[in-house]
């Protein structure tokens, strides 16, 4: 029979989403992820199988934890501008969106499983907006996610604004 695990797997995956949100996947190497979690890269491997699959723990776990809640809060709002104000604020303080909209651009293209959990956060927040602003739902959304991406392509020192 093997040791008890020494860590907590959701400390670990949080932690790791955390890195991805901010340095992406190709920015975030195992020895980060070690260093961190603070989990032997032994250890990480034995658990997540390997850096992809921490990465998609994260994402799934992220959808889960931020992206799904945020939406149910925003689909209850059926004033548009209460809505949208809610959707911005919700994507843009913090890294609420920031791992999706990563891995919506570094992973989706070439990995199907990222791909499709990044469609379902984006499906999450057009189905939110939809009760208060119909079929214009889609074309918010894009405004919602474009927005916080160009916020996190800022320059460090320059102000952002919402």
């Amino acid at each position: 029979m093997g040791r008890p695990r020494a860590f907590d797997t959701d400390q670990a995956v949080s932690t790791a989403a955390a890195l991805f949100a901010t340095h992406g996947f190709e920015g975030t190497s195992v020895d980060d992820l070690v260093t961190a979690t603070g989990i032997h890269r032994g250890s990480l491997y034995k658990v997540f199988g390997s850096k992809r699959s921490l990465h998609l723990t994260a994402l799934r776990r992220h959808l889960d934890h931020e992206i799904h809640p945020a939406t149910a809060a925003i689909a209850t709002l059926t004033d548009p501008a209460q809505a949208l104000a809610t959707a911005t604020a919700s994507y843009d303080n913090g890294p609420a969106a920031g791992l999706l909209l990563l891995a919506a651009a570094e992973r989706a293209p070439h990995d199907p499983e990222v791909a499709a959990l990044v469609a379902e956060g984006i499906a999450a927040l057009e189905d939110a907006l939809r009760p208060s602003h119909g079929d214009a739902a889609p074309r918010l959304a894009s405004t919602v996610l474009g927005t916080r991406l160009r916020l996190r392509a800022l320059p460090a020192t320059t102000p952002k604004e919402h």
